[in-house]
Order: structure tokens, then sequence, then C-alpha cells
């Protein structure tokens, strides 16, 4: 159980914060990479909640497990294409609050070339680390049912 539900709390806050994740996933960003993404971010966050969401969401969308698996270690997996390694190297450096050199930006823009989706993906990283950082803290605990066959 969480320390405090902000549906109840806070609700007009929390609901602009999941409409904003709404439009992003509507967005032009592959819902793969999106999936990617929002995965390593909670694991790096430590968000049980997330990864466990993220995780879920991403096999519906046809995700492997293999490579579900792999995230961890994406560095040393093979599984990955550049494009996906870009978005992952980018969400892990914004998570870490380390630097985005011009480099890494021109690198991440040319697997990202759509200006939209582009942008899309910098609000999902900022999203992700968003609610993160509100789950974490507040304990939110996934469903204890076990998960479908």
């Amino acid at each position: 159980m969480s320390r405090l539900n902000l549906t109840e709390t806070v609700p007009e806050g929390y609901r602009a914060l999941l409409r904003s994740q709404q439009a992003v996933s509507e967005g032009p960003l592959d819902s793969v990479v999106g999936e990617l993404v929002k995965t390593r971010v909670s694991q790096l966050n430590g968000c049980l909640f997330c990864v466990d969401m993220h995780t879920t969401e991403a096999r519906r969308a046809g995700e492997s497990e293999r490579r579900l698996h792999h995230l961890a270690v994406w560095h040393e997996s093979p599984l990955y294409t550049a494009r996906e390694r870009a978005a992952l190297r980018y969400a892990e450096a914004v998570t870490r609050r380390e630097d985005v050199d011009d480099a890494h930006w021109e690198e991440l823009r040319g697997h990202f070339p759509d200006e939209a989706e582009l942008g899309h993906l910098v609000l999902q990283v900022a999203l992700i680390n968003a609610l993160n950082r509100l789950a974490v803290p507040l304990r939110k605990e996934p469903d204890s049912a076990p998960p479908a066959a």
C-alpha cells in the first residue's frame, strides 16, 4: 500500500502529470523505445511499481522477455538497435544528471531526426523521472496478483 494516495490528495496535479504522460504516449515516439526508456529509467531510480508497469506494457507491445532481461545490461547486449542505444544513453545521462554534451546530442538527433519525436523522447525521460520520484518515496507497490499466463 502506498504511503499517500495522490489521486485523492492532489487530484488535479496528479491527473495533470498523467495527462502529460498520455500526450507523450499518443505522440510520434516509437512505443518500443518509449517503454525501454521508461523501464530503464525506473530501474535506475529503483521504482518497483514503474518497472513492473512498464515491463508489462512492453510485453503487451510485443517486446521479448530476452530484451527485457538484457535491459539492465544493455551496454553489453547485442539485442538493441543503434537508435534504441542512443535513446537509452540519453535517458541514463539525464537520470544520472550527467552532461549531455554536443556530441551526444548530435548522435541522438541523428537517430531521431524528426524534432517532434525527439521532443517526445526528451519529455518522456523527464516525465518518467518525475513519476519515479513520486512512486519511490511513497512506496507505491504493483498489484500483488500474479501475472496472467
